[in-house]
């Protein structure tokens, strides 16, 4: 017997299952073990260089969204709230559609939900590092 092929959203959407599991094991294991050792070191790259990276800000900006202060998470690093928005959405939407509710059909991939996310990384990087070096304007 032939085993059917599984489609490119069935496949995020257990890989998105996963995730779920892992990053709440995650969020536990840092709160409860790196956190409270390591409250105030901060970005290292930053520390270092003296220059934001294309990531900082996304532990302080999830932090806040698991909070539910979307405009503090927004305000870190916006790449946070947008993929949380598209994950949310695509996991709502594909559970429902495999349980036959609401109608629902499932989100499709589409190649440019990463090209957005690119453009957001690149977009706060360059506007952290030129707000930091052009107006003295730190974003923490």
């Amino acid at each position: 017997m032939m085993k059917k092929k599984r489609t490119l959203e069935e496949q995020l959407y257990l890989y998105g299952i996963a995730a779920l599991v892992i990053g709440v094991l995650g969020i536990w294991l840092y709160s409860k073990l790196y956190y409270p050792l390591f409250k105030d070191t901060g970005c290292v790259f930053h520390n270092v260089t003296g220059v934001y990276c294309p990531g900082c800000g996304g532990t302080r900006a999830t932090l806040e969204l698991l909070h539910g202060h979307f405009l503090r998470s927004l305000w870190y690093h916006p790449l946070v709230l947008y993929a949380g928005m598209i994950y949310s959405g695509f996991m709502l939407s594909y559970t429902f559609a495999r349980l036959h509710l609401f109608h629902a059909k499932g989100w499709k991939f589409h190649n440019w939900y990463l090209y957005v996310a690119v453009g957001i990384v690149l977009v706060n990087w360059i506007l952290k590092n030129v707000l930091q070096f052009q107006f003295q304007i730190i974003m923490v």
